[in-house]
C-alpha cells in the first residue's frame, strides 16, 4: 500500500486528501481557508470527525506545516516518511502541458511563465509546492493541469476572432478550465451507463462558484466555455463571463478606471453577485427568490439563459448526445438550478426528467432522467483530488 497526497491550492486556500493506493481509500481530508487574512481556519478529518481550528494562516507554508504536523499528531500516520509521492493541481498549463508530469525545474519555470494567465492561483501553486518539496524532500511530486483535457480541442474551438499574430506571439487563445472534473465525471459517466468513453458524446456541466461546460465526443473535448482565463464563459458567482468588450472600454472611461480596478470588478464584483446585490452564493439567492426578490428572480434567469445557450450550443455541434452531467457545487446540490436548467432544454433535447428525484438529489450519484429520455442526465460528484492522486501514482511508479 502507497501513501499519496493530493493537494488543491488556491489563491486563500488549500484543500487536500489523503489516500491509501492503490485501494483508494481516502485515509483523511481538510481544508485550510482564509490563508493570508488576520485570522485563518483550519479543518481536518480524524476518524470521520471534522476537527476545526481558527487560527493565523499567513501564508501557504504555514498552512502546509500544520496540515503535516497534524497528520502526525492525530496518528493518521505514524511519520511523514509514510508519504511516498504529491500530486497537485495547477489551474493554468497552457500550450505547454497536455498531460500530468513529474515535477523538474524545467517544469516550475513553465507554471511560473504561465501565472500572467492564472495570477490568482499559479503563483499560489507554486509556493504550495514548494513548501511541501522542502517539508517532504524525500518524495517526488506531480503536476495535474486543469488545462491538460481541454487540448484536443480543435483551432476552429480554440482560437479567438483576434489578430492570429496574438496567438502566434502572445499565444492568446482558449485554454478552458476545471479539467480535471470534466475527465473525471465523463470517465464516471462511462463506468456508470457500461459505456466505452471512446464511443460517447457527453456534455458535461462544472456548476459551482467558478463554472464551466464542455462538449467531449469520443472522450476527448471539442469546446469549452472558459476562455484564456477563467474570467471568460458563463455567468459564475463572482465572475461575469462573455460580456461584450465595449462595455469594458466604455465604463473604464465613465468610472475613470485602471486595468486592475476593471479586472477586480469583473472577477469579484459580478456575476451572480453583481447582478443580485445579495450574495454570489445561490442558496442565498434561492432564499430571496423564494420571498419574491426581483433582482434575485432577474439573476436566476440570466444565469439559466447563459448556461442552456451553451449547452444548446453544444448539443447541436455533436450531433447526437449520449449523456449529460451535472457536477461541482451547484451542479451536485442545487437542484432549483438542474430543474430550471432542464425545463428549458427540454424540447429541443427530447429531455425526459423525474423532477421528484431531481429535487432529493444533493450530493450523490444519480440518474434524474427517464428511461424515455434521449439524452440520459446524471448528477455526478466530482473528485478532481482521485485524478490527481491516481496520476501522482502512475507517473512516480508507486
Amino acid at each position: 500500500m502507497t501513501k499519496v497526497i493530493a493537494v488543491n491550492s488556491g489563491s486563500s486556500s488549500l484543500k487536500f486528501q489523503l489516500f491509501d493506493m492503490p485501494s483508494e481509500t481516502v485515509l483523511t481530508s481538510g481544508q485550510a481557508e482564509r490563508i493570508g487574512q488576520d485570522l485563518g481556519a483550519f479543518t481536518i478529518k480524524v476518524n470521520g470527525e471534522k476537527v476545526k481550528k481558527t487560527l493565523p494562516l499567513p501564508d501557504h507554508k504555514t498552512a502546509v506545516d500544520l496540515l503535516l504536523k497534524s497528520l502526525v499528531e492525530y496518528h493518521i500516520v505514524d511519520s511523514l516518511e509514510e508519504i511516498k509521492g504529491a500530486g497537485h493541481r495547477i489551474v493554468q498549463g497552457g500550450a505547454y502541458f497536455d498531460g500530468s508530469v513529474v515535477v523538474n525545474d524545467d517544469v516550475v519555470e513553465k507554471v511560473d511563465e504561465l501565472s500572467e494567465l492564472a495570477p490568482l492561483h499559479n503563483p499560489a501553486h507554486l509556493v504550495c509546492y514548494k513548501a511541501f518539496k522542502e517539508a517532504l524532500p524525500h518524495i517526488g511530486h506531480v503536476f495535474v493541469f486543469d488545462t491538460a483535457f481541454h487540448t484536443t480541442m480543435g483551432p476552429e474551438a480554440f482560437l479567438f476572432p483576434v489578430p492570429y499574430d496574438w496567438y502566434t506571439q502572445y499565444k492568446i487563445r482558449r485554454y478552458g478550465a476545471h479539467g480535471t472534473s470534466h475527465y473525471y465525471v465523463s470517465r464516471r459517466c462511462a463506468e456508470l451507463m457500461g459505456m466505452d468513453i471512446n464511443h460517447m458524446n457527453l456534455i458535461t456541466c462544472h456548476l459551482g462558484n467558478g463554472a464551466s461546460i464542455t462538449a467531449i465526443r469520443d472522450g476527448k473535448c471539442i469546446n469549452t466555455s472558459m476562455g484564456l482565463t477563467p474570467l471568460g464563459g458563463i455567468m459564475m458567482g463572482t465572475r461575469s463571463g462573455d460580456i461584450d468588450p465595449t462595455v469594458v472600454f466604455y465604463m473604464m472611461k465613465k468610472l475613470n478606471l485602471t486595468p486592475d480596478q476593471m479586472d477586480t470588478i469583473l472577477n469579484k464584483r459580478s456575476g451572480m453577485l453583481g447582478v443580485s446585490g445579495i450574495s454570489s452564493d445561490a442558496r442565498d439567492i434561492q432564499a430571496a427568490v423564494e420571498q419574491g426578490n426581483e433582482r434575485a428572480i432577474l439573476t436566476t434567469e440570466l444565469y439559466t439563459n447563459r448556461v442552456i445557450n451553451v449547452v444548446g450550443g453544444y448539443y447541436m455541434e455533436l450531433g447526437h448526445t449520449d449523456a449529460m452531467v451535472f457536477t461541482a457545487g451547484l451542479g451536485e446540490n442545487d437542484s432549483h438550478t438542474r430543474e430550471r436548467i432542464l425545463k428549458h432544454l427540454e424540447e429541443g433535447m427530447g429531455l425526459s426528467i423525474d423532477y421528484e428525484k431531481n429535487a432529493q438529489v444533493h450530493g450523490t450519484e444519480a440518474l434524474i432522467s427517464k428511461p424515455d429520455s434521449k439524452v440520459a442526465v446524471w448528477v455526478i460528484p466530482t473528485n478532481e483530488e482521485l485524478v490527481i492522486a491516481r496520476d501522482t501514482v502512475r507517473l512516480l511508479g508507486l
